[in-house]
């Protein structure tokens, strides 16, 4: 029951914060004329593309012969009608973080992790021998991506790929993904009927993309096929492979939660503003709690860290974090992987500080401050309503600037003054 609770818990989660990034759909075109359009699409521009990305004739009528549209999938733009506008949206960052990070859930999933570490340790073993990353580390990707592999998946991911590919705003995307599933089908890996995925067309246990399962998909159980539906060998030694080309650290830690003295800016986050740890040191940053920095950091460059900016936990990173963020590109990911992580190995809890109650803010809200900063000169990367950290440190260097105490995240008070 409490894998159940927290497998669901957790999909809803996800489940949530994708949708509040899906526009509504706008009114559909005749579904009869969008279909014979489909079928021509894929008789003359997918072949096309197909053909020339070297899927033989034979594959490609065989693989698409029973394909057809799923007209309950989010974000399509049928044919004859134009995208929809983007409502605005909310999303974790700028309400509580806290509730990404919901004790009781990943009290049972760590409570899960740690049981499957032990009935995989074998295979664990072998596994960060071969690829260098810590067992506990595939072990909570594994739990936050599928519920180790128990998640059902409900779509037949080449009716998912091929309907977006046709008509949603990323068609260019999906496109890839669509070519690139025809190429493992056609390897032999998994038929068209049981390469099942999530909405987005994510494959298997570790939702891979397509495009990712080429590159890092394995046979760790040698039996000629890389399985990540079915084998726990191939879906775990996957996920290390695709951590360890991604350019994970060996012998490195992931993050240290730490206190920021009072006077030290919060506007030094960042992977371009990397530091050797002494640096931090010489400003007075510590753990928060516990040791004191392993001797292994010493004079290896880290990161500050504050993803709720001063309202929440502070952290030094080390490069092992962003590769976290290259499975799934959210601060908040990152910190919940590597925590999950750290329970499972060593039994321990939630992060020492609280995280803050930011309050309501809308992603048009932090476009606005976004674009607000940008004309008084500020670099916030990309201009898309994330608070990203060059947008959270430009907050703080302009609250600096404006004699205010730099707090280095949006929130309403903010909004007049920018």
């Amino acid at each position: 029951m409490g894998l159940k609770k927290a497998l669901l818990s957790c999909l809803a989660l996800t489940t949530a914060l994708w949708v509040g990034l899906v526009p509504e759909t706008a009114a559909a075109a005749p579904r009869a004329e969008v279909e014979a359009q489909f079928r021509q699409w894929i008789a003359t521009d997918l072949w096309r593309e197909a053909e020339a990305a070297g899927v033989s004739k034979a594959a490609f009528d065989r693989i698409l012969s029973d394909i057809r549209l799923n007209w309950d999938l989010p974000d399509l733009v049928p044919p004859g009608t134009e995208p929809p506008k983007a409502r605005p949206q909310s999303q974790a960052e700028f309400s509580s973080p806290g509730a990404y990070f919901n004790e009781k859930r990943l009290q049972d999933l760590a409570a899960i992790g740690r049981s499957l570490a032990r009935q995989h340790a074998a295979t664990l073993k072998r596994i960060e021998a071969a690829y260098g990353v810590p067992g506990e580390i595939i072990i909570a990707v594994w739990g936050r991506e599928s519920g180790y592999g128990r998640a059902r998946l409900p779509h037949a991911a080449i009716d998912v790929l091929a309907t977006k590919a046709f008509m949603s705003t990323r068609p260019d995307l999906f496109r890839r993904e669509l070519i690139s599933a025809l190429h493992i089908i056609e390897g032999g890996d998994i038929t068209a009927e049981r390469m099942m995925g999530s909405w987005a067309g994510a494959l298997g246990q570790p939702q891979f993309m397509p495009t990712s399962y080429l590159r890092f998909a394995v046979d760790f159980d040698v039996d000629g096929h890389r399985d990540i539906w079915n084998s726990v060998p191939d879906s775990l030694a996957s996920i290390g492979n695709y951590l360890a080309k991604s350019g994970w650290q060996t012998g490195r830690g992931w993050a240290y939660e730490i206190s920021i003295p009072e006077g030290v800016s919060c506007a030094q986050e960042g992977p371009d503003r990397a530091q050797p740890l002494s640096f931090w040191e010489q400003q007075g940053i510590r753990r928060i709690s516990g040791p004191a920095f392993p001797a292994a950091e010493a004079g290896k460059d880290m990161m500050m860290l504050v993803p709720a900016g001063t309202k929440g936990p502070e952290f030094l990173v080390t490069p092992n974090f962003y590769v976290l963020k290259e499975y799934n590109n959210s601060d908040l990911y990152a910190l919940f992987i590597g925590n999950l992580a750290d329970r499972i190995a060593n039994g321990s809890g939630a992060f020492e500080t609280r995280w803050g109650d930011v309050g309501k803010m809308l992603r048009s809200d932090v476009l606005k401050m976004q674009q607000s900063l940008v004309a008084k000169g500020y670099d916030v990367g990309r201009v898309d309503g994330l608070a990203g950290f060059k947008t959270r440190r430009s907050i703080g260097e302009w609250q600096k600037s404006a004699g205010l105490s730099p707090t280095c995240f949006p929130d309403a008070s903010l909004k007049g003054r920018l």
